[in-house]
């Protein structure tokens, strides 16, 4: 672990290639686009593009330029500070605080707040197509909580003023589009887009943050965490899963969103100094169903997904594991942490230097060390204590 934080983590400049280097070109949006328009007729030019992408230029990365992205300088730098915690490495805060300096000059501009969001362009679904600029209630929590993190181990207030700042960011720029006396569901992005449950989740530990900055509106802000709450207690299936898009009728059921659901459920569930019941049931249940429902025991890995909308030709994803990875650590899991923790190191990392984010249908290995997707999510997993 320490060797490859200081590959991965120990540096001024994060910039790194992407598994959607394609989708981010210009032809790349215009076929996602037309994709998420009519995937019948774009289907083809689509599977082209994957293959080329797959198997000729995955390499070569012709065409592609490295990039920084805001959530890779978040979780390098909660990563950096848990470690911190556990060997007083005064390196480690070092660079985490370049990190947090990098995000706080480095918000989407033009907003109430501070706030993230991907970093490029997206053709996300039918009709909607987020800029680079584009900040989201999904990616603004992992800066949010990098800052939250530094301040309470450090006591340090250098970053009080931005946490503050997001808190502007959400109450003004996001969209409720859902909401009902019991419960209500937020956009993704700063517009009228559409509900989707892990950002309703994200929402849940961003307002849980804010608690501990805005004590005068405790109240106002415990209201709001039950509604979001109440949203994904309602949408919740019988059986613990949740459809990315509970409001759509196409949606998908998959690993990775599942986890994050989960992960953010029981971190404020942990902040919140009351009785949780409530929350704690939907997260066993919610757990139970990532178990039985995407583990490969031939493998030994989580899949990607139980219920799906469309082809892949990515058979595992190291993104998937290293979420489950990390909840399970979260929730003390000896047993899934044990036997997942070697496969997911067995079979997505050569050496501390060469870690790959999928393996595709036919046993190929692709998207080395591209730190957004996931070889960030996959180290702070092995940051956490489990």
């Amino acid at each position: 672990m320490e060797e490859s934080l200081k590959y991965y983590c120990l540096r001024e400049d994060l910039s790194t290639y992407d598994p959607y280097d394609i989708w981010k070109t210009s032809l790349g949006v215009k076929v996602k686009d037309w994709f998420n328009r009519n995937k019948y007729i774009a289907g083809g030019p689509a599977l082209l593009m994957t293959l080329y992408d797959q198997f000729l230029n995955n390499s070569l990365r012709l065409g592609y330029k490295k990039q920084e992205y805001p959530i890779v300088r978040a979780l390098a730098a909660q990563t950096l500070l848990y470690s911190y915690q556990q060997t007083k490495n005064q390196e480690y805060l070092h660079f985490a605080k370049t990190h947090l300096d990098w995000l706080a000059e480095n918000s989407s501009k033009g907003y109430s707040g501070h706030c993230w969001g991907l970093g490029f362009k997206w053709a996300v679904y039918n009709g909607v197509i987020y800029d680079a600029n584009t900040p989201h209630s999904t990616h603004t929590p992992y800066a949010l909580e990098a800052f939250d993190l530094y301040t309470r181990i450090t006591n340090d207030s250098r970053y009080v003023e931005v946490i503050k700042s997001c808190f502007n960011f959400y109450e003004n720029d996001l969209v409720i589009l859902s909401e009902d006396e019991e419960s209500m569901g937020i956009s993704y992005g700063p517009l009228k887009d559409r509900v989707v449950n892990n950002a309703v989740s994200y929402t849940i530990l961003a307002y849980s943050i804010f608690l501990t900055y805005f004590p005068e509106k405790e109240d106002y802000i415990k209201n709001k965490i039950q509604k979001f709450f109440n949203f994904l207690k309602k949408h919740q299936l019988e059986d613990g899963a949740w459809f990315y898009a509970p409001l759509e009728a196409n949606s998908f059921i998959d690993c990775f969103h599942s986890c994050i659901i989960l992960k953010n459920l029981f971190k404020v569930r942990n902040m919140l100094d009351e009785k949780m019941d409530d929350w704690n049931a939907i997260i066993e249940k919610g757990y139970n169903y990532v178990l039985s429902n995407f583990y490969n025991e031939n493998v030994g890995l989580f899949r990607r997904f139980s219920k799906t909308n469309k082809l892949s030709i990515v058979n595992f994803d190291l993104y998937d594991n290293a979420e489950v990875l990390a909840l399970a650590k979260l929730l003390k899991d000896r047993d899934t942490i044990k036997k997942l923790e070697p496969k997911i190191k067995e079979v997505f990392s050569k050496n501390n230097q060469e870690i790959y984010s999928s393996k595709n249908i036919f046993g190929k290995l692709i998207n080395k060390n591209t730190l957004r997707w996931a070889v960030m999510p996959y180290l702070y997993a092995q940051s956490l204590n489990g």
